[in-house]
């Protein structure tokens, strides 16, 4: 005997959003614990087996939409945890998506008994709880993205005391594989090229908040273990890796491409109102700029006083499996980086 769960017996983990990069990343970490991963997609033939997100972490595929509520609800039967990992692609549709997604999630959730897990973003704050950010800080968002997420959080919250169990981890911007809808992707570099130059959205001297997304996933797992000790609606900072000075995510990526004099270069705000209403992501961005004018941190007491430690693999490694899923290094390994060393509170 190896001592391995029968696939029969396995837990069942519903990922929503499995193909993308954190659902990606939650897959491949639901997997490795044991669970039997299922994921819905609308076209889930076409991405059985094939190696992007966390799709060969998935065992089991079903042909679904995130905006059918009887799709999601059927999806879930017999599940124990469903990670809502689905958004509107480039940012677009907000305010017709997000909501309707999240109360099928949660509609799905109250018929199998499932545990949600969310994760979070820094949209619900506004510059009046800037710079620390806690999980109860004043969520008084400037933007129609922040007042939907507001929304959303207070949906699950609701959800919670209705016998819906939630746990929300909340956390800066992401990188790592599969993150290519990101600001490192889209904001920094260009996907698919060796690195030229490096853009610098935010202002010198203004310290950021990154988090790379294996190690979200282990953190959404290693809050799992620990379900029983927790409230019905727990929320969660993680404080990531944080840019001090808004250089050090750039210097990290000269050090991943070998090359100590890659330039940097402002990102060119000035041209986003003038694109704006041709290319709507632009217009997006334009909403989301002051996130990168403020100094932006996140406070993970909480999270350090449930699991003790908050798992982070060292930014250098973090930063070269990136930009090798990206395209814009060589791939010089097959397996996902290892774990380093826990950060301590901040």
């Amino acid at each position: 005997m190896d001592g391995s769960v029968p696939q029969d017996r396995r837990p069942i983990a519903l990922v929503l959003g499995a193909t993308g990069g954190i659902g990606g990343a939650v897959a491949r970490a639901l997997s490795a614990r044991g669970y039997h991963v299922r994921a819905m997609h609308r076209a889930a033939g076409t991405v059985h087996g094939k190696s992007s997100g966390g799709s060969k972490a998935v065992a089991e595929w079903v042909v679904g939409d995130a905006m059918n509520r009887a799709d999601v609800v059927s999806a879930a039967s017999g599940a124990s945890v469903i990670f809502h990992g689905v958004n509107p692609p480039g940012y677009r549709n907000w305010a017709k998506l997000v909501l309707p997604m999240i109360d099928n999630t949660v509609a799905a959730a109250q018929a199998s008994g499932a545990r949600i897990l969310m994760p979070g973003t820094i949209y619900n704050y506004g510059p009046n709880a800037f710079p620390l950010l806690g999980e109860t800080s004043p969520q008084n968002p400037q933007t129609v993205k922040g007042r939907i997420r507001v929304a959303l959080e207070q949906r699950l919250e609701q959800a919670a005391g209705e016998g819906v169990a939630v746990i929300l981890v909340r956390a800066g911007d992401f990188f790592g594989p599969g993150a290519g809808n990101s600001w490192f992707a889209q904001g920094l570099i260009k996907p698919g090229k060796p690195v030229k130059s490096v853009s610098l959205p935010g202002r010198p001297g203004r310290a950021h908040s990154w988090t790379y997304l294996p190690d979200m996933a282990e953190t959404f797992v290693r809050l799992l273990e620990r379900a029983q000790d927790l409230p019905a609606f727990a929320r969660f900072h993680m404080r990531g890796h944080v840019d001090p000075d808004g250089y050090g995510m750039a210097q990290a990526i000269r050090r991943a491409v070998g090359n100590d004099r890659l330039p940097f270069k402002r990102f060119p705000w000035w041209m986003v109102p003038m694109l704006s209403p041709v290319v709507p992501v632009f217009r997006e961005l334009l909403e989301m700029r002051y996130l990168w004018r403020e100094e932006i941190l996140l406070d993970n007491s909480r999270l350090l006083e449930v699991l003790g430690e908050e798992p982070q693999t060292a930014l250098d490694e973090a930063v070269a499996a990136t930009l090798r899923s990206l395209g814009c290094l060589a791939v010089v390994e097959a397996s996902q980086p290892a774990m380093a060393s826990p950060v301590a509170a901040g």
